[in-house]
C-alpha cells in the first residue's frame, strides 16, 4: 500500500494503477462503516483509493473541527489489513491554496434538512470532494447512506458536472444496539452512549408502523421524535420525512419517504436516518 500527501506523487502512484478504480473519500478515524465502503470498493474494482482529510470548508466556526477526532497511524493499519491500494492524506494547504475562492454550491438540495442548521456545509463538502474527484479520477466512488442528504448532494454535482464517476451509496451500518457508527460516537461518555439509542429506537419504530400500514407523514414524524424527547439526555434538533430524491418535505399520505433527524445527546450533534418503502 502507498501513502502520499501531495498531488503529484497521487497522479504518479495512480498511473501505476489498473482499472476500475474504487474511491472512498474520508475525514479520517476510521471505524466499520468506512471499512465496509472500502470492501464494497475491493469487490467491484481492480483497485482501491483511500483518501484522509478532515476538511475545513464544511465545518462552522461554532462547530468542532479542532476537536474532531483523528489517529492517521490507526487509520492506514485498518486500510492496508483492508487491502486498500492507495491512501492519500493531503494538507489543508495542497486542498486550499493561498488565495482560494472556487466553491461548488448543489443550490436547492444544500439548504434543505441539514441545510437549515448548517448553511454552508454542503457548500464545503461539494467543493471538497469535486476537488477529490478531480485529483483521483476514479471509475466508481463510494459514499454511506447514513449521510443521507450528503449522498443526494454528491448524486446532483456528479450529474450536474459530468463527472464520469459511478456514485455507490452503501447501507448504514449500525453497532449491536442499533447505534449508526459514527466516529463522532467517541465523544459520549457511557450514559450518553445509552442515550443515543433514543435515534434508532425512534426510526426502527417508524419502520413498524410504516409497514403495519401507516401512511401520514405527520405520525410518522411522531413516533420518532416521541421516542427522542422520551430520553432525558437528548434533544431533538429536527425530524424530517421528505422525498429521498428531492429531500422536499413531504405531507398527507406518503409512499416512500427518507425519515431523517438530528440530536443533541449531550454537546453531541448525531444524525440518522431511514428509507421506507423502498
Amino acid at each position: 500500500m502507498k501513502i502520499m500527501t501531495t498531488t503529484s506523487e497521487l497522479r504518479k502512484e495512480l498511473s501505476k494503477l489498473e482499472r476500475p478504480v474504487g474511491f472512498v473519500p474520508t475525514m479520517g478515524y476510521l471505524h466499520e462503516g468506512h471499512l465496509s465502503l472500502v470492501d464494497k470498493a475491493r469487490e467491484d474494482c481492480v483497485a482501491v483509493v483511500v483518501s484522509i482529510f478532515a476538511n475545513p470548508s464544511q465545518f462552522a466556526p461554532d462547530e468542532d473541527l479542532e476537536n474532531y477526532p483523528r489517529d492517521i497511524d490507526r487509520d492506514v493499519e485498518l486500510l492496508e489489513n483492508a487491502g486498500v491500494d492507495l491512501v492519500w492524506i493531503p494538507t489543508v494547504e495542497v486542498m486550499y491554496p493561498e488565495g482560494y475562492q472556487t466553491w461548488i454550491d448543489v443550490d436547492q438540495l444544500s439548504k434543505l434538512l441539514e441545510g437549515t442548521f448548517r448553511p454552508t456545509h454542503f457548500r464545503g463538502v461539494a467543493t471538497v470532494v469535486s476537488k477529490l474527484f478531480n485529483a483521483v479520477g476514479p471509475d466508481k466512488a463510494y459514499f454511506g447512506q447514513k449521510d443521507a442528504q450528503q449522498a443526494a448532494v454528491i448524486q446532483r454535482m456528479v450529474r450536474d458536472l459530468n463527472f464520469p464517476i459511478e456514485i455507490i451509496i452503501c447501507p448504514i451500518v449500525r453497532e449491536p444496539d442499533g447505534v449508526a457508527m459514527s466516529s463522532r460516537n467517541t465523544y459520549l461518555d457511557q450514559e450518553e452512549r445509552l442515550a443515543a439509542r433514543c435515534l434508532s429506537r425512534g426510526l426502527f419504530l417508524a419502520r413498524d408502523a410504516y409497514l403495519n400500514g401507516e401512511r401520514r407523514a405527520e405520525i410518522i414524524k411522531k413516533i420518532v421524535s416521541d421516542e427522542v424527547e422520551f430520553e432525558e439526555l437528548a434533544q431533538l434538533q429536527y425530524v424530517s420525512c421528505a422525498d429521498p430524491n428531492t429531500l422536499e418535505e413531504l405531507e398527507n399520505q406518503i409512499q416512500d419517504c427518507l425519515v431523517s433527524m438530528a440530536v443533541f445527546v449531550g454537546r453531541t450533534r448525531l444524525i440518522d436516518n431511514i428509507i421506507l418503502g423502498k
